[in-house]
């Protein structure tokens, strides 16, 4: 369970040249460039992935410290829109100012910018990277604060048969099944899985009224991957996934739902001319259902009906350019369309009519080319790495609007917004420098920049009393940035790294205070972020431990306003994460987790804390013969309180203590 690993260890590397080369279906991408390590990425490897107490793929990120979504909950307990993801303490937006990719393809909601976490299944997976800071590769644009890579595991970390079964508190159950088969001199898998529960109280005891109802959920998806070769080097992988995802937050009838069905496919030659090309599709919908907080909690807004569709791809060369360097040219692009259909109700009447129907939407185009090189001089042994790259973006939003009926008299107003075009330049360069077998140097500088999502330009939102409107003339957000550190291994199995950073975002976009019971989104002169990152692995025989630390001194600049200074909402100053296991092979497993997550607020005016959370969890694994396993996990074990929302006094909870019970099979 190195949480440390370097991001080159997973570097695949062809087996042989194309002339002796027998076919060998991997089933993953492209060797990592050489130059990886030099923005300091953190791995997360599989045997972290599939022995966690939550076996959730939110929680399993948060052993990266400094990775936040919106809220402190996860996939259980949030409404589907906090879900965005975040490093750097960049936060204080429910959107995604982090790539996050599946194979190379982006999974972030093409109306809203949130990731489905529930549909990221770690047991799918071979390895999580995570890169803190700007990136410029392919779909760069939108990485302002990092980008996390997700692999599908391949074929040789697949059993032809698995399944599992777990019993949970609150009458919780989570089910899962594979298959994966060799076919035709490549593989196919299926897989699937259902979580459901009765869910928790997210409501105080002392604020509960007689609408209040536990955060229930019941959510599956499933997925097909089926990867064939063409050649000795080369191979085309499939991939289809279907979800759904249902949630009641809070009140009675405060239902949400989200559901997705995203297909991709994918060419990867490792040839001379090595070449990573990929084309996928995207059809995403979302509801939610908002209920007054006022007796006697009726409906005030019926967000039914959030269709959106992504559709995207890319190429990627890597010319043979000799031994020393590492060339990659691209050229990728992204198009996102929907619209939101909301219906407003009078929540003060009896009779709870509608008041009003709404109709918003827009679309987004990027298109972008990128060029980016590794360099290792040979006079230097291979002990240094620089490498360098730019990317250039076109891009455009268009045609943006918003209509509005009164359902009592059939009046509509509508509203349409200008169109917009622009190009836009980023850039990184960094070094890595190998001192000896024990110490290396590496230091980055980067940019970048994110479009503000459909949801942010067009589609206000209530929790209520609060609501946020929306803004159509938000300005992309723009990043500048650098860091520099030292990774160490002072004697083997043990890894050792500190990173200081400085980043800054600017035109940063917030939920801006109007009133008490008013928030905008609006650009913000900057949010400047800077501070350390320490990550530190060791292993010794059976037993590993992995952590993080991440100090972040993040304010928000913007002169003449009440928050210039303060720092963004929902951004803490310290977060840390360490995991001790035992894992003897084909033996037991056990392991604990503690994390902790510095005060926060909630607002921009830092007017509503959120109190500082210390956690811990615990797996124990116990095979008993024939690939069946017995399977106990607890989460937050001492039941800690975790406030996730505090609006002037009203305040949501996080997961409460949660043990499970279950069987594991693989065959």
């Amino acid at each position: 369970m190195m949480l440390a690993a370097p991001a080159a260890a997973v570097a695949q590397t062809p087996d042989s040249t194309p002339e002796t080369a027998m076919i060998v279906v991997t089933g993953a991408g492209l060797p990592l460039p050489p130059g990886t390590p030099a923005y300091g990425s953190v791995v997360i490897p599989r045997e972290r992935l599939t022995d966690s107490a939550s076996g959730r793929i939110e929680n399993i990120l948060s052993d990266v410290a400094g990775f936040q979504q919106f809220r402190r909950s996860d996939s259980r307990s949030s409404n589907p829109s906090n879900q965005g993801a975040t490093l750097r303490a960049l936060g204080g937006n429910a959107s995604s100012r982090t790539l996050v990719l599946l194979d190379g393809v982006p999974v972030a909601d093409p109306f809203f910018g949130y990731i489905p976490f529930s549909a990221l299944v770690p047991d799918r997976l071979s390895v999580v990277r995570v890169t803190r800071g700007g990136g410029i590769g392919a779909f760069g644009a939108g990485a302002v604060a990092g980008t996390i890579e997700l692999a599908s595991a391949t074929r040789d970390q697949l059993p032809d048969l698995s399944a599992s079964a777990f019993y949970g508190s609150r009458d919780a159950t989570e089910l899962s099944a594979g298959l994966t088969q060799d076919l035709g001199g490549g593989y196919v898998s299926v897989s699937g899985r259902w979580d459901r529960g009765d869910g928790f109280q997210t409501t105080p005891k002392d604020q509960r009224v007689a609408a209040t109802v536990p955060a229930a959920y019941d959510s599956w998806s499933t997925n097909l991957r089926a990867v064939a070769p063409l050649s000795a080097t080369s191979e085309l992988q499939f991939r289809a996934t279907l979800f759904e995802d249902r949630r009641t937050l809070r009140f009675a009838g405060a239902d949400s739902m989200s559901q997705g069905q995203d297909a991709s496919i994918r060419y990867i030659n490792r040839g001379a001319w090595q070449v990573d090309a990929l084309a996928y599709l995207q059809a995403r919908n979302f509801s939610n259902i908002v209920i007054s907080s006022n007796t006697p909690f009726r409906k005030s807004l019926d967000q039914r009906n959030t269709p959106s569709t992504g559709i995207g791809g890319k190429i990627e060369l890597r010319p043979p350019v000799g031994d020393a360097h590492l060339l990659r040219l691209g050229v990728d692009t992204r198009y996102a369309t929907g619209d939101m259909y909301e219906d407003a109700y009078n929540a003060n009447v009896a009779a709870n009519p509608r008041t009003f129907l709404r109709h918003a939407g827009g679309e987004q185009w990027t298109r972008g080319i990128f060029v980016e090189d590794d360099w290792t001089p040979e006079a230097l042994g291979g002990r240094l790495v620089l490498t360098g790259g730019a990317r250039a973006d076109r891009w455009s939003i268009r045609g943006g609007f918003y209509d509005q009926v009164n359902a009592a008299t059939g009046a509509a107003t509508g509203t349409r917004f200008a169109d917009r075009s622009d190009w836009a330049f980023s850039g990184r360069a960094g070094l890595l420098y190998h001192a000896d077998d024990a110490v290396a140097f590496r230091a980055s500088a980067y940019s970048g920049f994110r479009l503000p999502t459909l949801n942010e330009l067009y589609r206000p939102f209530v929790v209520f009393p609060i609501t946020t409107q929306a803004n159509d003339r938000l300005n992309p957000e723009q990043l500048k940035g650098a860091e520099a550190g030292i990774d160490l291994t002072p004697a083997p199995g043990v890894t050792l790294s500190a990173t200081g950073f400085y980043n800054r975002l600017d035109d940063a976009i917030a939920n801006v205070t109007l009133s008490a019971t008013t928030r905008q989104r609006r650009n913000v002169r900057r949010i400047v972020a800077k501070g350390i990152e320490l990550t530190a692995a060791a292993r010794a025989g059976d037993v590993s431990l992995s952590a993080s630390y991440a100090y972040s001194d993040s304010s928000v600049r913007a002169p003449g306003t009440a928050m210039d200074g303060l720092r963004p909402a929902q951004v803490p100053r310290h977060m840390a994460s360490a995991t001790l296991a035992y894992a003897p092979v084909d033996g037991p497993f056990l392991s604990g987790t503690v994390r902790y997550v510095g005060r926060q607020y909630e607002d921009d005016l830092q007017s509503d804390v959120l109190p500082d959370a210390l956690t811990v969890d615990a797996v124990a694994r116990l095979p008993v013969g024939r690939g069946v396993s017995v399977i106990a996990r607890g989460e937050n074990l001492f039941d800690e309180r975790i406030v996730t929302r505090n609006a002037g006094g009203s305040i949501d909870l996080g997961t409460p203590r949660t043990l499970w019970v279950g069987i594991s099979w693989r065959g």
